[in-house]
């Protein structure tokens, strides 16, 4: 599978230059930026999460998860993780267990962690378990200006 079109045509729609980077099929992130030979600190992960205003992602960097106790503070709600039907049925064209660091594209809220603003490049998954997105951290940077922004992720 390929970048589904929601994407492709949301990172156009930004004006974001991009590439995509092929890799061997892998499926947690660590075991990506391994293959991938990707900084973990660079490669940014989404965590599909709901509350009772609805659905959300949060990303952080690979190397980290996001505190859920942290965000529910930072947004004044209880946050739980999506359930995987939660997240295959939010992000319906992409591999299942893909949740999408843009959920900008699909709808949805997104939080960025601090840890990965003003990074040199960025890397994340493009809604397979095949290929990165790359693009420079001012492109990532623009690309999550509108995304609420906090420090909540913890190292694993």
């Amino acid at each position: 599978m390929a970048m589904p079109m929601t994407i492709r045509e949301y990172l156009r729609a930004c004006d974001i230059d991009y590439e995509e980077v092929s890799h061997p099929r892998a499926v947690s992130t660590s075991r990506i930026a391994e293959v991938s030979h990707v900084s973990g600190s660079q490669l940014a992960k989404a965590i599909m999460l709901h509350g009772d205003t609805g659905y959300r992602v949060a990303v952080v960097p690979s190397t980290c998860d996001a505190d859920l106790n942290e965000l529910s503070q930072l947004f004044h709600e209880e946050l739980e993780l999506a359930t995987e039907d939660e997240v295959c049925r939010e992000f319906d064209d992409c591999d299942p267990g893909a949740a999408i660091v843009v959920g900008q594209a699909y709808g949805l809220q997104v939080y960025l962690d601090d840890q990965l603003s003003h990074q040199p490049d960025i890397y994340f998954e493009a809604g397979d378990h095949e290929t990165l997105v790359h693009m420079s951290g001012n492109d990532f940077d623009r690309l999550m200006v509108d995304s609420h922004h906090g420090s909540f992720s913890r190292p694993h």
